[in-house]
């Protein structure tokens, strides 16, 4: 999915709303940080985030970048993912509600795949006493670079 300057407004007028019911600061970091966002194709965490802000010469803690995430968090702007114990990345919400995740438990590895009979399950389901926003699915498993490796391991013993 491709994020168009309607698409970076609508986001900004949801952030400039949710500041605003929150009695928070509307500060460029906040915005400077949400466009950055808008501009990554996929899943991204803090390191690459940081990254980018400096090679767009706009520098801003690391703190304030994990503030301003969860911030966006809390907003239902972004969605935070943990794949495994270790890996903590995010992506923007709009983006996760088109796909789901195969989760290597081997490797780490992130694929997204696409299915409108898995959406359309999901999509219809309702809870009792429960109101869902939104879902993620992760499908745990072994990628096939990796199941290759282990035959090839236990071909050679």
């Amino acid at each position: 999915m491709n994020i168009n300057r309607n698409d970076i407004a609508s986001m900004q007028q949801r952030l400039t709303e949710y500041l605003t019911d929150q009695n928070l600061r509307k500060t460029t970091e906040r915005y400077t940080i949400l466009e950055c966002i808008c501009t990554i194709k996929g899943h991204f965490d803090v390191e690459m985030l940081q990254k980018m802000l400096d090679g767009a010469n706009f520098h801003v803690s690391r703190a304030t970048i994990y503030n301003t995430i969860e911030l966006l968090v809390n907003a239902s702007l972004v969605v935070r993912h943990q794949f495994s114990s270790q890996i903590v990345q995010y992506e923007l919400k709009c983006i996760s509600e088109t796909h789901h995740h195969l989760v290597c438990t081997h490797c780490g590895a992130v694929c997204e795949i696409k299915n409108k009979e898995l959406a359309t399950l999901m999509n219809g389901r309702r809870f009792p006493k429960f109101s869902a926003e939104y879902y993620s699915l992760y499908i745990y498993g072994i990628c096939s670079k990796c199941k290759f490796k282990l035959r090839q391991k236990k071909n050679n013993k």
